[in-house]
């Protein structure tokens, strides 16, 4: 079983690919959002304590290709989970998990909840309250941030969590309101690839950790189905995966994300207050 999963590493290869416009067309055609109909969040008392705004966000670029391994067949990814977090969950659905009941991982001392809105409209915001003569930054954040409190853009993108006793940390990432802010990426990470020092016994330890964490890997989800790190649920990269690391575990589902991306800039496009000009 060792030499298998030793050979196992020794394959694993990693590899990506850019994606080409078609592929941006084909999410931005997707049917819209209505964005009436968000949930407000926060209050007039302001954002939550210990939170900031501001996200990493979805990127549309690169992701990796996906190749079913001979023999094998494809899995529901989609149900696979990362300490009970799964892929399309709500936002409240993680938060009764983690948040409200008692669990192996707590929320990060500093940030544990980050909330933002997509850019295309913070850029309307911006615009909407300079030309409401606003341009001092500080009022201008205010001003955009009681704008999109107000229309339902402001959502919480991302929640990190820690297991202190055993070094691991989750991150769970979120689409915005116009896809319901459910998760699109659970990035799961421990401390077995970590090297205290250069000593023969710590790379000892080291190989002996990655050994047993793989080791766990193969115990709950099973061998992958794509190349020697990847399970995927079908051989478009869009759809629901999971690649390990070492000592890293992430489960993404792009198509969710970037169908997210593509509704906000069509919807801000739509719904941007330009002057009334005539002519």
């Amino acid at each position: 079983m060792k030499t298998n999963i030793m050979i196992f590493l020794a394959k694993k290869i990693s590899r990506t690919i850019m994606l080409v416009a078609s592929c941006y067309l084909l999410i931005v055609s997707s049917s819209a959002h209505a964005f009436d109909d968000f949930d407000v969040l926060g209050s007039d008392a302001g954002l939550p304590e210990g939170i900031v705004v501001n996200a990493t966000g979805f990127v549309l670029g690169e992701v990796e290709p996906v190749d079913l391994n001979p023999d094998a067949d494809f899995i529901s990814v989609e149900n696979l989970d990362i300490a009970g977090a799964m892929l399309g969950m709500a936002f409240q659905d993680i938060q009764e998990l983690f948040l409200r009941a008692r669990n192996l991982y707590a929320p990060r001392q500093r940030n544990s909840i980050v909330y933002t809105l997509a850019n295309d409209w913070r850029f309307n915001l911006d615009y909407e309250c300079r030309q409401q003569g606003t341009v001092i930054p500080e009022q201008l954040e205010r001003c955009i941030q009681s704008l999109a409190r107000a229309r339902g853009l402001l959502y919480p993108a991302e929640l990190h969590l820690e297991r202190k006793s055993t070094g691991e940390t989750i991150s769970i990432f979120f689409t915005s309101n116009a896809t319901d802010n459910s998760v699109w990426k659970i990035v799961y990470q421990n401390d077995v690839n970590d090297l205290p020092g250069a000593h023969e016994k710590f790379l000892n330890q080291r190989e002996k950790k990655i050994l047993a964490f793989w080791e766990m890997v193969l115990e709950k989800y099973g061998a992958p189905n794509s190349g020697n790190d990847k399970w995927v649920s079908s051989d478009n990269s869009f759809e629901p995966m999971m690649t390990a690391f070492y000592g890293k575990l992430e489960l993404t589902d792009f198509g969710l994300a970037g169908r997210d991306a593509a509704l906000n800039v069509k919807e801000s496009r739509e719904r941007f207050k330009a002057k009334p000009y005539s002519f």
